[in-house]
């Protein structure tokens, strides 16, 4: 990483509070323990993840983005929407930004899932989410990509 402590944004998904505290807790952890600075903001699901982190990339504030919350499996098609559109949306922010993005978007069949992945003493999909963007910033760093 470079000798700059990155700024980060952590945009959660607030439509299962208690998954997204857990997922919370690991990644504020990793990125304390990593020296490096951020905000969060909270949109009401995971759709809203991908346009919240684009009006973060134009505000030129942030050296990575972490995005995190969960979808959990229903009766209908929604979850397959959701799913799918939020990473896709994601991806195209790093493709077409140059955007470090953690991917902390659980997708599951049930809550009992989704706590097992989202605890910091199991899964700790938060921390996993702070890793990948933090090894983003350091590859962008190494090759002379700006913000």
């Amino acid at each position: 990483m470079s000798h700059i402590s990155p700024h980060i944004l952590i945009v959660s998904a607030d439509f299962y509070p208690d998954i997204t505290r857990e997922l919370l807790a690991g990644a504020s952890a990793e990125l304390k323990r990593m020296d490096a600075t951020f905000d969060e903001i909270k949109v009401p699901g995971a759709f809203e993840i991908p346009a919240a982190i684009n009006f973060a990339i134009q505000s030129r504030k942030y050296h990575g983005y972490i995005a995190l919350g969960c979808v959990i499996r229903g009766e209908t098609t929604h979850y397959d929407y959701v799913c799918s559109e939020s990473a896709r949306g994601l991806m195209d922010l790093a493709l077409t930004q140059n955007a470090a993005i953690g991917y902390g978007i659980l997708t599951v069949e049930n809550k009992e899932q989704a706590m097992v992945r989202a605890k910091v003493s199991e899964g700790n999909k938060g921390r996993d989410a702070v890793e990948a963007c933090l090894q983003l910033i350091s590859i962008k760093n190494r090759l002379g990509i700006a913000l």
